[in-house]
């Protein structure tokens, strides 16, 4: 019976994104010598989460990693979220919790909801696989995904929460969607701004059934994610009397060394290098790769190919509102960003960049005209997917 061959064969292409997903890694880890699935010694969340079995916030201190100091105390001075996860894990693993396997799930679960959401939209599977292992692997999130040190878990944790928020979106659940928004703000604050084209779409495509029936669909949404900001801020006010701080003004570099953390000021420099540097720099004659930072169009392909797409819907008078908003929201998130003193410190590509990556995924979905990438946006991300594989192996974050 066809039908149920064709049943039986919809999964071997998800188990083939998986298994080459698996074995990029495999490689990545042989030739880096980074274990695959072990703990890392920049374990922050994972101490926090002790602490709190421990019955308070603050944390011993690593010189090594980068704690805030508040009244005598060291804190961490991340959003909160990726130790929520890890805590259940310390009943097993204590100390020794799994980070590097971590966030090879968070980016393996983000590939996969994009391939399920890009078959919903009427891609084909072979065509759905290839564009959502290149929307997720062909970007500065794939060194990322080697180690689990503070800042890449909560970066790749944010980045699957974000995919999945779109995806229940496009499903109709705007309670789970606005959930997962939420939590994804427990690990990159920045991410607030992902909830105005959530919403914004949402009551486009809810606009003919009234607004009596969107506030009935978003109500208990909107609830859950108040509730998260609000035990996200109480944790702040805990910590700092403050529920607006994390605890970045803490670290000793912005506290007292002089550094601003936020400032107009970085604003140049930073887009000289979102927007000029090239992947590799001539030191002492020899080329050798950029470890601070290259322009986004190398790191993040995909974010340049979401402009080449609200080009052509310009120029061909297909810009909806909704299209608009997302790409206008990615603009503010990315100016925000570049304000930013480090806009990332020592790294291979635009880590911070990696976050606007879900504005690409959630733009391409809402072009429902299009049912696959151009061959040679194909070639585009392939390009960036082979830069980030050399640079994952050559430059250990």
């Amino acid at each position: 019976d066809e039908t149920v061959r064709k049943e039986k064969t919809a999964w071997m292409t998800p188990l083939l994104l998986a298994a080459v997903t698996l074995v990029m890694w495999a490689v990545l880890h042989a030739l880096t010598g980074i274990r695959f699935a072990g703990p890392t010694a920049y374990n922050t969340y994972t101490r926090q989460a002790m602490a709190w079995r421990e019955g308070h916030a603050w944390v011993q201190n690593a010189e090594y990693l980068e704690l805030a100091i508040f009244n005598g105390q060291y804190y961490v001075s991340f959003p909160p979220l990726p130790s929520v996860i890890l805590y259940t894990l310390t009943f097993l693993f204590g100390m020794d919790t799994p980070d590097n396997l971590l966030v090879k799930a968070y980016a393996l679960g983000a590939c996969m909801m994009m391939y399920f959401a890009f078959v919903r939209a009427g891609y084909r599977r072979g065509q759905a696989a290839l564009t959502a292992f290149l929307f997720t692997f062909a970007s500065s999130l794939l060194p990322l995904t080697l180690e689990g040190a503070v800042w890449y878990h909560a970066q790749v944790l944010a980045f699957f929460l974000t995919v999945a928020a779109i995806c229940l979106l496009t499903l109709d659940k705007p309670t789970g969607a606005l959930f997962l928004y939420a939590l994804s703000v427990g690990c990159r604050p920045f991410n607030a701004l992902y909830g105005l084209p959530l919403l914004f779409v949402y009551c486009t495509l809810c606009r003919e059934k009234g607004v009596r029936y969107m506030a009935g669909r978003l109500w208990k949404g909107v609830l859950a994610g108040l509730a998260v900001a609000a035990a996200l801020a109480g944790y702040n006010a805990v910590r700092f009397g403050n529920p607006l701080e994390f605890g970045h003004n803490y670290l000793p570099e912005f506290s007292f060394q002089g550094g601003v953390q936020f400032s107009l000021g970085h604003l140049a420099d930073n887009l000289r290098t979102a927007l000029a540097q090239l992947p590799f720099t001539l030191r002492d004659g020899r080329w050798e790769p950029e470890k601070f930072g290259f322009a986004v169009a190398f790191a993040c392909p995909v974010l340049l190919l979401m402009a080449v797409w609200f080009i052509e819907d310009c120029i061909r008078d297909t810009v909806t509102w909704s299209r608009g908003v997302v790409v206008i929201t990615a603009l503010i998130h990315f100016f925000l960003l570049m304000t930013h003193r480090t806009f990332g410190g020592y790294q291979f590509g635009a880590r911070y960049c990696a976050d606007l990556i879900p504005y690409a995924f959630f733009y391409q979905l809402l072009r429902s005209e299009k049912k696959r990438l151009p061959w040679w946006q194909i070639a585009v991300l392939a390009l960036g997917l082979a830069l980030m594989l050399w640079g994952s192996v050559n430059v250990h974050l």
